[in-house]
Order: structure tokens, then sequence, then C-alpha cells
């Protein structure tokens, strides 16, 4: 595959190692996780936690988790946070090389161990198109007879240098739920952070901006009117799985979302994209 090289985690997991003329990526088959994205020449704009130990059925920390059918807790108790689809293992589908881009696709084919949480004829696939930009497409085909909703995000995590000096910015004129409260309207432009953080945008403009101690980062969606904002802060980072205690500091989340009045319903033998584009002012 040139550019692409199937490897092995030192913990079992196998990867796509990929290695161009425009960027470095890693993009793991369980979950179709890409826990790594540098643009050659440039810092990386992936976020991960070095406090991850890779094992299968778990999550990583950072990078780009897809949460898949649904975002945050389901409303049946014992169904997995975050739905079935990161800790799943994808099936690779095609790597294509082109003068001035990389495209990998994956899938995930619903089993029976998926069937008690999703019980739907669906398919679902992600487009990675890797340059000097990263692009993420998650792609939602209903094969069924009748209708299906459903939320999903990519849990993008950035580094950002420190939290302190880190201005958000694109927010006004939206709305956002912050734990359990609101809506509340959106009146300024940017957003700084001094305690934790936990917002869920919605209709929110197509393109946001991270302003970092190392530069600014564009995050763009389309087919998306919501995105979660978070950094969980001091005394929740104590309490999260594979993250540690001071790993708040550096990093936050940015993610482009189909949530709350922006959730998904397909119609039979119709499709919906989500996508984000990711790169370096």
């Amino acid at each position: 595959m040139g550019a692409v090289t199937i490897k092995k985690h030192v913990n079992g997991l196998q990867y796509l190692d990929v290695n161009t003329l425009h960027c470095t990526a890693r993009i793991f088959l369980q979950g179709a996780h890409i826990d790594a994205f540098q643009p050659k020449g440039k810092k990386p704009l992936l976020w991960t936690s070095a406090a991850n130990d890779y094992q299968a059925g778990c999550g990583i920390r950072g990078g780009v988790p897809i949460c898949w059918p649904w975002f945050g807790a389901h409303a049946t108790a014992g169904f997995p946070q975050h739905g079935f689809a990161r800790t799943s293992l994808w099936d690779l589908d095609s790597v294509n090389e082109y003068d001035d881009a990389l495209e990998i696709t994956l899938s995930l084919s619903i089993s029976d161990d998926h069937k008690p949480y999703w019980p739907h004829h669906t398919g679902v696939a992600v487009c990675f198109r890797l340059s000097d930009t990263l692009s993420i497409s998650l792609i939602n085909i209903n094969h069924g007879g009748s209708d299906v909703s459903l939320t999903q995000a990519l849990h993008s995590y950035f580094p950002i240098g420190d939290i302190h000096q880190l201005q958000a910015s694109g927010f006004k004129g939206a709305k956002y739920v912050e734990f359990a409260q609101g809506p509340y309207p959106q009146s300024q432009d940017h957003v700084l952070f001094n305690a934790e953080t936990d917002r869920v945008y919605t209709d929110l403009g197509s393109v946001q901006q991270l302003h970092t101690t190392d530069g600014v980062i564009e995050i763009s969606r389309e087919n998306s009117a919501s995105a979660v904002l978070w950094n969980p802060w001091i005394d929740k980072s104590q309490r999260l799985s594979r993250f540690n205690d001071h790993d708040y500091l550096s990093m936050v989340c940015l993610e482009a979302a189909n949530v709350a009045e922006d959730k998904i319903t397909l119609a039979p033998n119709t499709r919906h994209t989500l996508t984000t584009h990711i790169r370096w002012l």
C-alpha cells in the first residue's frame, strides 16, 4: 500500500502507519481511531494521553474517537457510553493515493454482539483524507424499511499548549447546554477556560478556531449544526480512565457532532455524511 503499513502495537492492537509527502498518521482498526496526525514541517494536530494502554476492548483517550450510534450515555442502563463503534473492530476497505492526499476508508459490520444495542439494518463507514489537512467523514446509510434516528460525534482532542492561555472562537450566535442546564445564548464570539467546561452547542456556525500557544487550529464541519466543547479541569481529571491528573492543562475537545435537536433521522435508503476538517492556519 506504499505510504501505509499495517503494524501491531506492543499490546496487540493493529494499526495503519501512514507516512506520506504531506503528513504522518496512525489509525487503529479498533474503533477506526486516528490517534496521531502531523502535517510535515508542522506540529501535531491531535492530542493523546500518555496514560493510554491500548488494550483490546478499551477506548483510546485522545485523537478522534468515533461516538456512534449515540453520543454520551444511553437511556438504557448497561449500554456502552458513546456507543459501541469506538471499541469494535472495523474493516479496512480501501487505500487510495493521490498527488495531493491519501484516502483511507474503513467500515463497521453490525455483528450479533451489536444487535442487542442496535437492531437496525444500517451501514457505517469512515473516510480519512490525509494531506496537510485532516478530513474525516462519517457515513451513515439506512438499508432498512423504516426511519432510523441516531446521534454521533467525532470526539476530537487537540493539543493547546496551556489551557489557561487558550481562546476558542467562532461561537457567537449559538446556544449551549452545560451540566444539564440551559440552553444559554452565546453572546460573545470567544470562550476562555478557568473551570470544567462541558458544553453542547447547537445552532452553531460551521467554523471554529483554537488560538493556542503554538498557533491557530481551525476546525470546520459539514452537515452538522452542533458541536461539543470539553475540558475536564482538575477534579474530573482525577476520575477519568487513561488520563493523567495534569492532562487537562494541555488539551481541549471540540467535536463535530449531530446531537440534541441536530440528531439525524435517516429515511429508508438514504445516507448522511458528517465531516470535519482540521488544519493549522
